[in-house]
């Protein structure tokens, strides 16, 4: 009830209290993206927030107030980043060989390229969504260049990722042909790759074709044997001045040398002559550029081994692959002078060293005050101290050169779809047990080969390799390790000088005898 004056009273004569309005929140203008209590961005401030999205995607949209997509982005980032770690985490080193395959490579370049088109699109959509137009003129010029660099920084790890990714592939395309060799049996795709063997043999050829030669001269021939399921390997070293090697029924070159090639000869048919005989020759081989299945032909059996593949590498091409892995750690037991027939071009110290691309070439093939004996045994160094250091992480740190200095390696007949499991081969060898067996005076004679003994000495140092025990064959070297024990062998009298690596430091490790 009301009084005169207008007043609600309530029994009693008290007044009543007029209802209290409610409050109402502050609005906002229709539309503004601006949060409640957010201040106005600055120059610094709306870069800062730009930069952190390409950290965290989502963080700019937040701060603009566009709660649902930030939220949205910050999630999809979230789950990417948690499948990535998880994905590393449970792959380990030969998984990762995966990445060899010409399938896989397709989709890293595919993925790289959509994750710079995707954070290109993220920074700028970040960048719009703060709103830069509320700056100053000179605010405005400044946060678009700096905005602009940045999106080149953040796309320039993906086009670094596809680019070597590339290059790599580039470097498989033409270094490993896409048709298998005639001789070599093809395999059906999905099925074992090695065709079901144990062993897998490659001949490792160093070519010496320079400029001012004709033809190719192959100076060093070694064999590796590989057990395809251990990686334990041997590395069989032959001579290039091998004469009167044999050659095999099935051979071309059999009947054009039944007594053994050029035995007419008794100085001449040494074993580096045979790849360019068969390429000057290919009447009698059936076909042009038939070097490599002479060459392949002649040392198989020698060494009573089916080899099944082989890959020439030149020596300048070396010399780059060196220089790629960022040169080689060898211990040099006495100087060698390198450069030219007198060795003016410099001197390689004794002691420990790291050898650059070019000076690993002629520690190799040095002929100053040496012979060819000495230059096999410094061959098996570098050899050895390239499998031990071109370890997957220094392959990885130094992709792009290594792929450029693979280019210049002659040629090979390892087909291309083998790249893969020849990867995973290598990471077993890499960690398996590795021996070396060099056909040097006073067990070998070049001169006089002693066919049989070559045989025996070759299925005795495959056979111990397979085998837990330390015993290995006179003038073995074991892997870093393992103590070689020499046999009793029959002395005999040397047509030519035995070199230090024929006396009792032939049987030490490679890590031993190299300082790797």
């Amino acid at each position: 009830m009301s009084n005169r004056d207008g007043v609600d009273t309530v029994p009693g004569g008290r007044k009543r209290r007029p209802p209290r309005r409610p409050r109402t929140a502050s609005r906002r203008p229709s539309g503004s993206a601006t949060p409640r209590f957010a201040k106005p961005l600055t120059t610094a401030s709306l870069l800062g927030w730009t930069a952190l999205s390409a950290i965290v995607p989502g963080a700019a949209h937040l701060r603009a107030g566009h709660r649902r997509t930030g939220l949205v982005l910050v999630s999809v980032y979230a789950v990417l980043l948690l499948a990535g770690l998880a994905y590393g985490l449970t792959r380990n080193l030969q998984n990762l060989t995966s990445f060899a395959d010409d399938g896989m490579m397709i989709t890293v370049i595919v993925v790289a390229s959509v994750g710079a088109l995707a954070w290109f699109a993220l920074l700028v959509t970040s960048y719009v969504a703060l709103g830069p137009n509320k700056l100053n003129q000179q605010g405005q010029v400044v946060t678009g260049i700096v905005v602009g660099v940045l999106c080149v920084a953040v796309m320039s790890p993906f086009a670094l990722t596809a680019n070597a990714v590339l290059q790599v592939r580039d470097t498989i395309t033409q270094l490993f042909p896409s048709e298998t060799d005639p001789d070599v049996p093809p395999v059906a795709k999905g099925a074992d790759p090695w065709a079901g063997k144990d062993r897998v043999n490659f001949l490792l050829i160093g070519g010496d074709a320079a400029g001012n030669r004709t033809g190719v001269r192959t100076d060093s021939m070694n064999v590796a044997s590989v057990d395809l399921k251990t990686g334990a390997t041997v590395l069989f070293s032959l001579p290039r001045n091998l004469q009167h090697v044999r050659f095999p029924p099935s051979s071309p070159l059999h009947k054009q040398f039944p007594n053994g090639y050029m035995a007419e000869l008794p100085n001449g048919g040494l074993l580096n002559e045979v790849w360019q005989y068969a390429n000057d020759n290919p009447q009698l081989m059936g076909g042009k550029n038939k070097g490599p299945r002479a060459l392949m032909d002649a040392i198989g059996y020698t060494l009573n081994l089916k080899i099944d593949y082989y890959m020439l590498m030149n020596m300048y091409g070396f010399a780059d692959l060196v220089d790629a892995i960022g040169g080689l750690k060898i211990r040099v037991e006495q100087d060698v002078k390198w450069g030219g027939h007198f060795g003016t071009a410099g001197t390689i110290k004794a002691g420990y060293r790291k050898l650059s691309g070019e000076q690993a070439l002629w520690y190799g093939r040095s002929r100053v005050n040496s012979d060819d004996f000495s230059r096999m045994a410094r061959q098996r160094c570098v050899i050895g101290a390239f499998a031990q250091q071109a370890t997957p992480t220094v392959i990885l740190t130094n992709f792009t050169k290594i792929a450029g200095a693979a280019k210049r390696l002659a040629q090979t007949n390892i087909p291309r779809h083998l790249v893969q499991p020849l990867v995973e081969l290598a990471v077993k060898v890499k960690d398996a047990k590795i021996t070396s067996l060099q056909f040097v005076p006073p067990e070998f004679y070049s001169g006089r080969p002693d066919w049989a003994k070559i045989r025996q000495a070759t299925r005795k140092a495959i056979s111990d390799s397979t085998r837990p025990s330390r015993a290995q064959t006179a003038n073995v070297s074991a892997s870093p390790g393992v103590t070689a024990t020499p046999t009793r062998t029959r002395p005999a009298t040397p047509t030519q000088t035995p070199t230090r690596n024929t006396q009792k430091g032939g049987t030490k490790s490679i890590d031993e005898l190299c300082g790797l």
